[in-house]
């Protein structure tokens, strides 16, 4: 596995949060060519305030060594109202607008796009899109399966950017069968990092970190270590 690359000296920014909702940070005048910047997308049920996306925001952009993770809100999640989710297809457009304005602020830096379930198959949406050149794609926990029951792998079939998934065992919305099924008929290079007994959010049982000797915070380190390797090499080779 290849290694992380070595931590960079972060520049200091100025937090501050824009008329869409979304934070971000001002750029200082010394810009870190390498660093990377990561535009990081919520699930469908829990904003970017959430404890869950606070957390790992700080997580990516430790292991990332990254300039700047920035996190924002879907409309329908804005305004401390929360409502259905609607269609990730109609999620692309304003997405695409946050990530539009963090590469204009951080030119030069490569870009990841990230996300927690739904953010994570509209961030591979918006990788699609001719204007936009992310060097790789981190999904935590994808939702491969939709309500229906259908596989939903049309758009992970039309990617050419590097993706890792980082999957639960025991979720429910991404059967690592299916998956498996799936990453086999991409065209795209891809990565998969399973947290055993984990669900949907990753959290594990008690019981199964006892029988496995670990602790919750080991098994996402395992994860994310795995992701910055992923990360890693997807630019060592653009």
């Amino acid at each position: 596995m290849a290694s992380s690359p070595p931590p960079s000296k972060r520049r200091r920014t100025n937090q501050r949060k824009d008329d869409s909702g979304h934070t971000s940070a001002t750029p200082s005048s010394t810009p870190e060519k390498l660093s990377p910047v990561v535009v990081f997308a919520h699930g469908a049920g829990a904003p970017s305030s959430s404890d869950w996306m606070i957390r790992w925001k700080d997580m990516l952009g430790k292991v990332l060594h990254t300039v700047e993770v920035v996190t924002f809100d879907y409309p329908y999640m804005s305004g401390g109202k929360r409502r259905a989710a609607p269609k990730a297809e109609k999620l692309v457009e304003f997405h695409s607008n946050v990530v539009r304005e963090t590469v204009a602020k951080y030119p030069g830096h490569p870009l990841i796009l990230a996300g927690k379930s739904m953010g994570s198959r509209v961030s591979c949406m918006v990788a699609c899109k001719d204007d936009i050149s992310a060097s790789a794609i981190v999904c935590l926990g994808y939702p491969l399966k939709g309500t229906n029951g259908a596989v939903r792998d049309e758009i992970l079939l039309q990617l050419t950017t590097p993706i890792i998934f980082v999957q639960g065992s025991k979720d429910g919305l991404c059967p690592l069968e299916k998956l498996e099924s799936t990453r086999k008929k991409m065209k795209s290079m891809s990565d998969l990092h399973v947290i055993d007994g984990g669900d949907h959010s990753f959290k594990i049982a008690k019981k199964h970190l006892q029988t496995n000797g670990l602790n919750q915070d080991q098994a996402e380190e395992l994860a994310l270590q795995s992701v910055a390797a992923f990360v890693s090499r997807s630019l060592a080779e653009r």
